[in-house]
């Protein structure tokens, strides 16, 4: 209570200083107005200049405040609690703050793009409240797995309420569009830098809803990401989230991370059954020694392979570089003045206008289109070669044999959802819901793995 009346002073302290500071700007135009008296006009109005509402510091400060609140409670949810409730109702209300309310901005996801731009332009500053944003999920998922894509991140959010009919993607078709993403992230930082464009926002699919209002274009492919989500589990997540790609490699050194059952698992595959994002791997079978020597030569033949899939790509970006340089307004304007020089465009634009009016000669924006033009040769070649460098990381991850002697999440593709949770025997006799794992398990099912002594209430079980 202390601390409420404490709050409800200070705001309206605030609110008194802001309806003086009002006030006497209002004073000072009329005292304005009568020592310069605004000339009469018999049929022309006189203009009133409006100032747009602006989003004051203090409200960017208290987002930043409730992100991190946030990602402690879903941190706290899904390591100590281990409650899928809890998690539910967290990430319900990270979709109405940071998605419905704030309209998906300021978002750790876009925030990539700014931090880009700072670090290729000197000029630019990023504001704190930024990379705020962008670096505190990163610290989180460093020391606690994915708990910010479990119920912080709006976007995830509204896929995983979707989330209800999901079917299992083929494991090496997952592994496929899985790369998209890390693409996606070069693409969105060689734009960024070059100021080509945020292409992370333009394309962003949750935006027209979040804002309630859009092109038609992109109602449409939000659209479709919103029907394709209730049949795949978390298709933008999964396959096209850039920041999710950061978030994939960090929470593999992760210090904590999600366990499904809270004690020994005894194998019952119902969390393998009930995760929508085949996100947990089965125990491991013992192979054979022809089939141990087969894999140790397929993982010596994806480390020889690894370095020439970086150079074939980073020819095939360097090639594209020509390309990708039309993305840029300053290029496009470049190649419509050409063709307005030969005769070949019949008509002018709005942009080719604007730069006959500005006095700019023609020579120099071919050099600067040039210019541009080189630069994403150089960066399309980067680009590349990091397609290559994640196809190589691929290609020796799924060749390397790990041993599992129970089902166990995914480091990189788990989000913390919890759902695992609902349907584990284990963690539903630790609940004190049943007494015993096999009330658990379908009918004339047995565990596969170790029979373990669990207790309900001090009792054995």
């Amino acid at each position: 209570m202390n601390r409420i009346l404490r709050l409800s002073v200070a705001a309206a302290l605030v609110a008194a200083l802001m309806s003086g500071v009002l006030t006497g700007s209002v004073m000072a135009d009329e005292s304005q107005d009568l020592m310069f008296p605004v000339p009469e006009f018999s049929d022309h109005p006189i203009p009133t200049a409006s100032v747009p509402e602006v989003q004051g510091e203090v409200a960017a400060v208290l987002d930043v405040a409730i992100l991190f609140v946030a990602l402690c409670l879903a941190s706290y949810f899904t390591l100590v609690s281990r409650s899928r409730r809890n998690v539910l109702l967290l990430t319900i209300a990270s979709l109405l703050w940071f998605g419905f309310w704030r309209q998906g901005c300021v978002c750790p996801i876009g925030a990539t793009q700014n931090v880009a731009l700072a670090i290729f332009d000197p000029t630019y500053v990023v504001p704190l409240t930024v990379v705020a944003f962008f670096i505190l999920p990163l610290v989180f998922t460093l020391f606690f797995g994915r708990t910010f894509c479990a119920s912080v991140c709006p976007l995830g959010a509204m896929q995983e309420l979707l989330a209800v009919r999901s079917v299992k993607v083929p494991r090496w078709l997952d592994h496929s569009l899985g790369l998209v993403a890390y693409i996606y992230l070069g693409a969105a930082v060689i734009f960024a830098a070059t100021k080509t464009g945020f292409i992370i926002c333009r394309y962003d699919p949750f935006i027209p809803f979040f804002r309630l209002g859009a092109n038609t274009d992109m109602l449409l492919f939000g659209s479709c990401v919103l029907l394709i989500s209730v049949f795949v589990g978390r298709p933008y997540c999964r396959y096209l989230c850039p920041y999710g790609a950061i978030l994939r490699v960090l929470s593999c050194f992760s210090k904590w991370r999600l366990s499904i059952p809270p004690d020994t698992c005894i194998n019952c595959q119902l969390c393998e059954d009930v995760c929508p994002y085949g996100a947990i791997h089965p125990p491991t079978v013992t192979q054979s020694p022809q089939r141990r020597r087969k894999g140790k030569r397929q993982f010596v033949i994806a480390l020889l392979a690894a370095p020439v899939v970086v150079a074939v790509f980073w020819w095939l970006g360097t090639a594209l570089g020509v390309p990708l340089s039309q993305w840029h307004p300053e290029s496009r304007l470049a190649e419509q003045v050409r063709l307005e020089e030969l005769g070949v465009a019949e008509t002018t634009t709005e942009a080719s206008d604007a730069f006959r009016g500005s006095g700019r000669s023609v020579q120099e924006l071919y050099q600067s289109a040039l210019a541009r033009r080189d630069d994403f040769v150089t960066l399309g070649g980067l680009l590349g070669a990091w397609t290559g460098l994640v196809i190589g990381f691929k290609l020796i991850h799924l060749s390397a044999r790990r041993r599992r002697d129970d089902y166990q999440a995914d480091r990189a593709g788990c989000v913390s959802c919890g759902r695992c949770y609902w349907y584990c025997p284990v963690e539903k006799v630790r609940l004190g819901l049943i007494s015993d794992v096999s009330e658990a398990l379908p009918d004339g099912q047995m565990p596969n793995g170790p029979l373990v002594q669990l207790t309900v209430g001090g009792k054995e079980s």
